[in-house]
Parts: C-alpha cells; sequence; structure tokens
C-alpha cells in the first residue's frame, strides 16, 4: 500500500511539458542561450551540474538597483519557456533578481523527476547563487510555487540567515494532497508540514480560497506552524493556477518585500550555529494580471 501511495503521490507531483516549451544552445562566444530569449532581456543562463548527476538549467534575470534575489521553485507543470512574462513583471514590480531554474526532467534539463533530485536541483542553484553572483543568505528569498515548496523549504530548513520565504499554493505533503491524513508516512514526498518547523525567516504563505488542487488548508495550515509568520494572503475566489492575475498578489509582495528591507536594517543578523554544504507555449497557470 506504501509504494502504490508513493508513486500515486509522485505522478501527481511531476507533470513535466511534454516536448519541452524551449532548447539551450551555445553561441560562438561560449554564451548558453535560452530559446526564445533575447539579449536585451539582460538574462544570463547557467547549466549545472548537480551531485545527482543531472545537468540543469538556470536562469538569472538581473535588475540593476536590486537589493534582494528571489530563488523560484516553480510549479509542476510548467517549464522555463514558459515564465520569461512573469519573470519580467515580477523583476520589475519588486526590483529584484530573480534565479530560477528546471528541475532535472524538465525543459532541458536532463535526468527524471524525483523528490530526491528536486533537492540536489536547488542546492546546485544556490551554490550558484554564492559562488557566481556573490549572493549572501541575508540577501535571498526563497519562492516556491506548489510541487516547488518542496525543494523550496528543503533549503530553507538548512540556511539560518535567510531573508525570507514565499509559498504559493504550497502543500503540506504529497499524500496530503491526495488523501486528509493526520500522520506523516514514511513513505510521503515532500514533507513540508515537518520542514517548515525549521525555518527561521519571515514566511509569507499565499493562497487562493477555492484552490481545487491544493486546498486551502494546507497553506492555512504551513502558515499556522511558521515560526515567523508574516501576514498571508488568502486571495478570495483564487484558484491554483491563477494568483498572479489578481492585483493584490503584486501588492502583497511589495509590500513583504519593503517589510524584509526594513528587517535587513533593524533587526540583527542572526549567527550561524554550523555551516551548511550544499552542494512556449503561453501556460495559462502563468498569466500575471495588474490593475
Amino acid at each position: 500500500m506504501g509504494n502504490v501511495t508513493s508513486n500515486v503521490a509522485a505522478k501527481f507531483a511531476f507533470f513535466p511539458p511534454d516536448p519541452p516549451t524551449y532548447d539551450v544552445y551555445r553561441e560562438v562566444d561560449d554564451r548558453i542561450v535560452l530559446s526564445g530569449l533575447t539579449a536585451d532581456k539582460n538574462v544570463e543562463v547557467n547549466l549545472l551540474d548537480t551531485k545527482a548527476g543531472n545537468k540543469i538549467v538556470a536562469t538569472f534575470w538581473k535588475h540593476p538597483f536590486a537589493r534582494f534575489t528571489l530563488l523560484y521553485s516553480h510549479g509542476n507543470a510548467a517549464d522555463l519557456g514558459q515564465m520569461h512574462e512573469l519573470f519580467v513583471e515580477l523583476r520589475a514590480h519588486l526590483r529584484v533578481n530573480i534565479m530560477s531554474y528546471d528541475y532535472s526532467g524538465y525543459g532541458a534539463s536532463s535526468g527524471k523527476p524525483s523528490e530526491f533530485n528536486t533537492y540536489c536541483d536547488i542546492e546546485a542553484v544556490y551554490n550558484c547563487l554564492k559562488k557566481d553572483y556573490g549572493v549572501k543568505q541575508e540577501d535571498l528569498i526563497l519562492y516556491g510555487q506548489s510541487v516547488g515548496s518542496g525543494p523550496t523549504l528543503h533549503l530553507a530548513s538548512r540556511l539560518q540567515r535567510l531573508r525570507g520565504v514565499v509559498l504559493h499554493s504550497a502543500i503540506l505533503s504529497g499524500i496530503r494532497v491526495l488523501y486528509p491524513v493526520k500522520m506523516t508516512f514514511w513513505f510521503d514526498i515532500f514533507k513540508n508540514i515537518d520542514k517548515i518547523r525549521n525555518v527561521d525567516c519571515p514566511v509569507l504563505v499565499i493562497h487562493g480560497t477555492d484552490d481545487e488542487i491544493v486546498d486551502w488548508s494546507h497553506g492555512k495550515r504551513l502558515w499556522e506552524l511558521a515560526k515567523e509568520k508574516y501576514d498571508p494572503l488568502w486571495v478570495k475566489g483564487g484558484g491554483h493556477c491563477n494568483l498572479e492575475t489578481y492585483p493584490e498578489y503584486i501588492k502583497h509582495l511589495r509590500k513583504f518585500i519593503s517589510a524584509m528591507e526594513k528587517i535587513s536594517i533593524t533587526k540583527p543578523t542572526k549567527q550561524l550555529t554550523s555551516t551548511p554544504s550544499l552542494e512556449v507555449k503561453h501556460n495559462k497557470c502563468l498569466r500575471f494580471g495588474i490593475k
């Protein structure tokens, strides 16, 4: 029963677009280019090796006046080729850099999707941000949408000086999306309900009240369990794939970024107890609305 349920949960969690919505290739000057992106977008494309032996695609969207960098882990049915519009808008309105990536088996990333691989993926991206872009934990905000909340909380629970975490339509765990269980089973995947307790930075939870894929109760419970809660955004009438279309979405994110800027000035930096060693087609779920 356990193996069957775990397999069902894993199948629910991973739906990479097939075929992928983009390609990557090298220019004559050895730059890596993602199809559909022009140089004036101010984006750098990286191919990163993970400790699981896969090679994943990551894009770094630069803002000239950014204070923070957003490490964005996307949902289960998207790849980077579908997210240009969203990243352009978020970068402009929040004035942040954005690093996003495709999980193993998504887009042009090699390997197969799995819970373990997503953890290796986000660790590789974090290492790239730290080593190649000089991003410090204090200037990093992790953003996890839907299944992306899994790798987001995996990393957040291991870093003690993060500036903040955003959980967008997040899950309590894989099995809990399918069944209203009250306990955590060993064969469950993405045990966010346990990992959220180890996150020390401010946590913003965003969830739609009419989410038919991941019930609103998931977001509410994650918010309740967060040590350092930020005012949540419960989008009235919002579903699983359309929260970006509501004007309050970007307004609330702006407020959160502003609050994080103030904290960085007024709140002493926490000391590390240990040093972590971490190694298109348009998608209707990614529309962005501003009024």
